[in-house]
């Protein structure tokens, strides 16, 4: 009797949660929807039982906690993307579409108990440091983090903090044989979405969106145009690391390169009709020609805008396979502050394919999958084209596109594998690259200032002394690094091209550092040649 009432007893208390109490559910279209518990009998049997523990129980229990976590597990049985949101974790929630806050500059998610960096923020500090989409944080201040429980209420009480304070983390990285250790600075994180917007050349230019907030569009109207005013012919649109957001703003953006009634994705589910999302003549940059980039680190809404204008035969897509995220989901705001994120729906492009990775009951075993495929892409190219979904549409243009999993780039390119060693990693978290470019930048900001008068005179004319990389490396390898073992040159140029982006981010900001990054950067340079292509008389 004991174990039955075990099983069947926290799904029970859930129901008097989800069902039990008034229910408002905030939707994409800004309207409300309301439940009510429709069966008074189990209405009473439920109300019986949890007073019944609560008045008998053996021991004081926490009944609102036994409540979060069983609709925890309860939606832990449906598919990987619906989610609980704790009270106490709601602003924080919100926050991350709009606003700032104080911490660490890293968007994550647990996947198999562990807290895994799905993006670090632009501009914060674990970008600065060089912390990486896929990082799994195991330890915080020397207390392991990984394999215990953790919620995502947890995760934030750990990683946020006043600006100013430091925190001590270590982290297990794809290729790297030991943890990396990171002691992080806490600082105000401005959650904006454009991070850098500029011209590659005289004619191509690059704007790079972290997320699908309230304020993309604008941010990305504001950067359309200043490019446009400098001459821009040809566009790079680097989705790469975008974990999506808002599906009216990914609407939005797609509009602007595609013509008037051309289908953007629709959406379908069980109880949800079929809604069909189409370009207007708004579009302002419908003839300029596009590439756009992607990585597995780009999801939902970032894939909702690549697969458009894949299916269409409106871009080139170079990078490697997005994540798979194809569901769509609903929010439904509880009376105690708590929120439900439900899936009701699932994307699809416009040639009718599913973005949706597949997945089964174990979403452990989802995101362990994407991890691991992760990892073979970036080694490997040509592991892409592995496990592609057997079904295949056809483009106006009669170009073959696969359906599931994820959007397959037009044109694939591997990780770095020669540069972003263990080498690589260890000297740039061992010598606190951030601390180090700041005071260099600090004792030359003068004469830096005098010598570039812009960020792109420092891109473009500024060489890193040789005297400069020895210091790094030495307080590199005072520090622990091992600066000799697995040294290639290829390493050596990526950590040159890292001071020197950071030493001109602490003067000039993200309009330094991306155009500096993006010189080694093999996508873009892979990106601007079909551009330089088509632009060939």
């Amino acid at each position: 009797m004991k174990r039955r009432w075990q099983l069947w007893a926290p799904t029970a208390l859930a129901l008097t949660l989800v069902l039990g109490i008034y229910i408002g559910m905030k939707m994409d279209s800004g309207q409300n929807a309301y439940v009510f518990l429709n069966s008074e009998g189990q209405h009473k049997k439920i109300n019986q039982l949890i007073e019944y523990i609560n008045r008998d129980y053996v021991d004081e229990i926490d009944t609102d906690s036994l409540l979060d976590r069983t609709i925890e597990d309860i939606l832990g049985q449906l598919d990987p993307h619906s989610t609980y949101i704790h009270k106490s974790e709601f602003a924080a929630v919100e926050e991350s579409m709009s606003g700032n806050f104080q911490g660490i500059g890293v968007e994550f998610e647990l996947q198999r108990d562990t807290i895994v960096v799905v993006s670090p923020i632009s501009g914060g500090p674990s970008e600065q440091l060089g912390i990486e989409a896929g990082d799994r944080i195991v330890s915080v201040n020397g207390e392991q983090v990984a394999g215990i429980g953790l919620q995502n209420r947890d995760v934030i009480t750990k990683l946020r903090g006043e600006k100013g304070s430091t925190v001590d983390v270590q982290i297990l990285r794809s290729g790297a044989i030991e943890l990396l250790d990171f002691t992080i600075e806490r600082d105000e994180i401005p959650l904006v979405s454009v991070d850098v917007s500029y011209m590659i050349d005289d004619s191509t230019g690059y704007i790079k969106l972290s997320r699908f907030a309230e304020t993309s569009y604008s941010e990305f109207a504001v950067a359309r145009e200043e490019l446009l005013e400098k001459g821009m012919k040809n566009l790079v649109f680097d989705l790469r690391g975008n974990p999506g957001g808002y599906l009216h703003i990914a609407d939005r953006i797609a509009d602007d390169f595609l013509k008037d009634g051309e289908l953007i994705v629709y959406t379908e589910g069980r109880s949800r009709e079929r809604k069909y999302y189409y370009a207007t003549e708004k579009g302002s940059l419908e003839d300029m020609e596009l590439v756009v980039l992607i990585d597995e680190g780009s999801a939902s809404a970032s894939e909702i805008i690549a697969g458009a204008l894949q299916d269409n035969d409106r871009a080139e897509i170079v990078g490697r396979r997005s994540f798979g995220k194809g569901l769509v989901q609903e929010q439904w705001k509880l009376s105690d502050g708590s929120a439900l994120r439900l899936t009701v729906a699932r994307y699809y492009t416009p040639t009718g394919r599913c973005i949706q990775r597949p997945y089964g009951d174990d979403r452990n075993e989802y995101y362990l999958d994407s991890y691991e495929q992760s990892e073979r892409d970036f080694i490997d190219k040509d592991s892409l084209i592995i496990n592609v979904d057997t079904s295949f549409y056809l483009t106006p243009a009669g170009d073959t596109v696969y359906g599931g999993g994820g959007i397959l780039p037009d044109l694939l390119v591997g990780g770095d594998s020669l540069g972003r060693t263990r080498w690589f990693y260890e000297v740039l978290s061992y010598g606190d690259l951030r601390k180090f470019s700041f005071n260099y930048a600090d004792r030359n900001r003068e004469v830096l200032k005098e010598q570039y008068s812009q960020a792109s005179e420092f891109v473009q004319n500024f060489d890193l002394p040789s005297s400069v990389y020895t210091d790094y490396l030495k307080l590199a390898e005072e520090s622990g690094a091992n600066t000799q073992w697995g040294k290639t040159e290829r390493a050596e140029l990526l950590v040159r091209n890292r001071i020197k982006a950071m030493i001109g981010r602490q003067i000039w900001g993200s309009d330094a550092f991306y155009p500096v990054i993006h010189q080694n950067d093999l996508v873009i340079q892979a990106a601007v040649n079909p551009l330089e292509t088509k632009k060939a008389p």
